[in-house]
């Protein structure tokens, strides 16, 4: 790895960041990975580049976007008003798994949720991936919650 750069998604980084969401099993099938990106990306995108307690990452090596998250800072009332940082949608680029850049993104992110006043960070992962599980916990992270979902 050269010296990475972490730095706030544009319009003109869709292809690259949806190319990453559709490429592992799960992804192809819920992704439209079209290089026209789709308007529900980009309406998606210039939401959470509104909201100032979103952040969507890019990580360069170089000029190549090797990864991408999203970073959630959410206030609550909970734990004496504890704010939290939310991970979203970690996805390295399939030429670069394997090679400790997840753990670099990870440690940027936990830094940048510090630096944004949050004492808790918190993620999902789908219970199909139980490398991730591992890598997570590798980092540091607790499986103390069940989460659920509904389809509306």
């Amino acid at each position: 790895m050269r010296e990475l750069r972490y730095r706030r998604a544009t319009a003109a980084d869709l292809e690259a960041i949806v190319g990453m969401l559709a490429d592992d099993v799960l992804g192809a099938l819920r992704e439209n990975a079209s290089p026209a990106v789709d308007d529900g990306y980009r309406a998606a995108f210039a939401e959470i580049d509104a909201d100032p307690n979103q952040f969507l990452c890019v990580v360069e090596d170089g000029q190549e976007i090797v990864g991408t998250l999203q970073l959630t800072f959410i206030p609550g009332l909970s734990r004496n008003g504890t704010k939290r940082g939310q991970v979203e949608a970690v996805r390295i680029a399939s030429d670069r798994r394997g090679g400790r850049l997840g753990e670099a993104m990870f440690a940027w992110a936990i830094r940048e949720c510090r630096a944004k006043g949050c004492s808790l960070v918190q993620l999902t992962t789908d219970k199909a991936r139980p490398d991730a599980h591992r890598f997570y916990e590798r980092l540091g992270f607790e499986p103390t919650h069940i989460g659920y979902k509904i389809e509306i």
